[in-house]
C-alpha cells in the first residue's frame, strides 16, 4: 500500500484521499461500482465520519478517486486500520490494477486539490468560489455578532471587533462551507 500520510494534530479535520486504478474492462467498473456500494456505508458508520466524495472516471480512463473526511486523525487511522475496511479491500483486490494509492490531507490544504492528477482548477474559478463564500458571510456574521459585542464589549473594540468576525468567518468557511460547497460543484470546478 502506498501511504503518504502527514501527521496533522489529533483534532484537525482530515481528508482520506485514495485513488483506486481498475483493470481495464466495464465488468471491472460494475464489480467496483457494487463495492462502493458496500464499503461507503461501511465507513458512515464509523465514529468521526463526516462525509465521502467519489470522483469518477471520465469515459476510456480506469481511476477512481475516494475522498473521505474524518474529524480527526484518530478517527481516520480507526477505520483505515479496521478489520472492516482491510476485509473489503481484499475483495476488490483482483479487480485493482495496482495498489491502492492513498494520502492524508488536513483542512485547508484539501480545498483546491484537483480530483484528477496534474489538474488544477483555474485561478479565476478558485477567485469565484471564495468571493461568492466569503461575500455573504461578510454581510451576515458581523450584524449576527452585534449581541456578542454589546455584551462583552472589549470584544467591540476596533480592529478586535474585525478579528472576532474574521475568526468565525474563517472558521464557517474552513470547517463547514468549503468542503461541502466544492464537492457540490467539482465538476464545473475541475473542467477545463
Amino acid at each position: 500500500m502506498n501511504t503518504a500520510p502527514s501527521t496533522p494534530p489529533h483534532n484537525e479535520q482530515v481528508f482520506f484521499v485514495i485513488r483506486h486504478r481498475l483493470k481495464k474492462g466495464k465488468d471491472k467498473h460494475q464489480q467496483y461500482e457494487d463495492w462502493l456500494g458496500r464499503i461507503v456505508p461501511k465507513a458512515a458508520g464509523f465514529p468521526g465520519h463526516l462525509g465521502v466524495q467519489i470522483v469518477r472516471p471520465p469515459d476510456g480512463h480506469n481511476e477512481y478517486l475516494i475522498v473521505v473526511r474524518f474529524a480527526s486523525i484518530h478517527d481516520l487511522q480507526f477505520w483505515q486500520q479496521s478489520r472492516e475496511r482491510k476485509q473489503l479491500i481484499r475483495e476488490i483486490a483482483a479487480v485493482l490494477d495496482s495498489e491502492e494509492a492513498i494520502d492524508i490531507k488536513t483542512g485547508i490544504d484539501y480545498w483546491f486539490t484537483p480530483p484528477t492528477v496534474g489538474k488544477h482548477p483555474r485561478r479565476w474559478k478558485q477567485w469565484l468560489v471564495t468571493t461568492s463564500v466569503i461575500w455573504p458571510l461578510t454581510m451576515y456574521v458581523p450584524p449576527a455578532m452585534e449581541p456578542v459585542f454589546f455584551r462583552y464589549p472589549e470584544l467591540g473594540e476596533f480592529g478586535i471587533r474585525q478579528g472576532v468576525s474574521a475568526l468565525v468567518i474563517v472558521g464557517l468557511v474552513v470547517y463547514l462551507i468549503m468542503p461541502i460547497y466544492v464537492r457540490l460543484i467539482a465538476q464545473w470546478f475541475f473542467k477545463h
